[in-house]
């Protein structure tokens, strides 16, 4: 399938998306930057639900920059240990709060190159942060966006999120750009899921290249 066809496909299938979910955000609970960069950074290889449950008390605790950038890892560590890989979590937490009160004077960058020197900011969180908090044409790649771009056909051989961040943003209309990630995130969470998608249930079946192959089994 030519760049062009991907470019067709990609427009029907988020008319289709803005038409049924005009308002996509994140399920994550955030009052500020501040606590949507926390609970992005504690999201990685951690369920959204797992988050939300944990960062009441940690806000409480460190409710925000400057309040962490006091803390001590150990300190973190308490109101995180029920999520994924606490102890290198906590210690980013601490490091990222510190590097933006002393390097940032608080603030988040909203350059994407500054935004990843930043201790437990990778691209992908640093991607949602400025596609959700500062409205920028941003795609994050997490395993729903991989999976369900590629299941879908709108982007063909990447095997890394990079990869797939790259293509997509050749294919995706730009004014799609800020919702798109959470398009794809809500589909393969809900419907398009890795182990048993739920195609009769999908509403854009009509343009997704695994559907069209299942009907051919």
């Amino acid at each position: 399938m030519s760049i062009k066809q991907r470019q067709e496909k990609a427009k029907k299938i988020f008319e289709i998306f803005e038409k049924q979910f005009p308002n996509p955000t994140t399920e994550l609970h955030y009052r500020n930057e501040y606590e949507l960069l926390v609970a992005v950074i504690l999201s990685a290889q951690c369920t959204d639900k797992r988050v939300n449950q944990i960062t009441p008390h940690l806000f409480e605790a460190f409710p925000n920059f400057t309040a962490l950038a006091k803390a001590t890892p150990e300190q973190v560590y308490q109101y995180i240990k029920s999520c994924s890989y606490p102890n290198s979590k906590s210690k980013n937490l601490v490091a990222m709060a510190k590097t933006i009160v002393n390097k940032y004077s608080g603030k988040i960058p909203q350059d994407i190159d500054e935004l990843m020197k930043i201790p437990g900011v990778g691209r992908k969180t640093a991607n949602v942060v400025l596609s959700v908090a500062f409205k920028q044409a941003r795609l994050a790649v997490d395993t729903h966006v991989f999976r369900v771009s590629q299941r879908i056909g709108l982007t063909k051989d990447a095997k890394k999120p990079e990869e797939t961040e790259q293509q997509l943003l050749k294919v995706i209309p730009t004014h799609y750009l800020s919702n798109a990630h959470h398009w794809l995130i809500l589909h393969g969470r809900y419907i398009c899921k890795a182990r048993a998608p739920k195609c009769l249930e999908c509403i854009i079946k009509e343009w997704c290249d695994y559907f069209e192959k299942k009907k051919h089994l």
